[in-house]
């Protein structure tokens, strides 16, 4: 059985589909046993889900936000 630290390794790859079917038993093997690699899981598929949702294009407003975030992290 994989370890979490071989299934971080490999978590990308799972979620793109680009496992070997012995590799992705080996996942599904883990991940029903350990409830921190599944949430582990669901969090990084989330993220994906978040980034491609994203436009390709930055948008102006989104720069001004962050750099007023930025000004206010560092007058703290």
């Amino acid at each position: 059985m994989l370890s979490c630290r071989e299934l971080v390794a490999h978590s990308s790859d799972y979620l793109d589909g680009r496992l070997r079917l012995r590799e992705r038993i080996g996942v599904r093997a883990h991940l029903a046993m350990c409830v921190h690699c599944r949430r582990f899981i669901r969090q990084l598929r989330l993220s994906q889900q978040v980034l491609r949702r994203l436009p390709e294009q930055p948008l102006p407003e989104l720069d001004a936000l962050a750099e007023k975030l930025a000004c206010q992290r560092r007058e703290s």
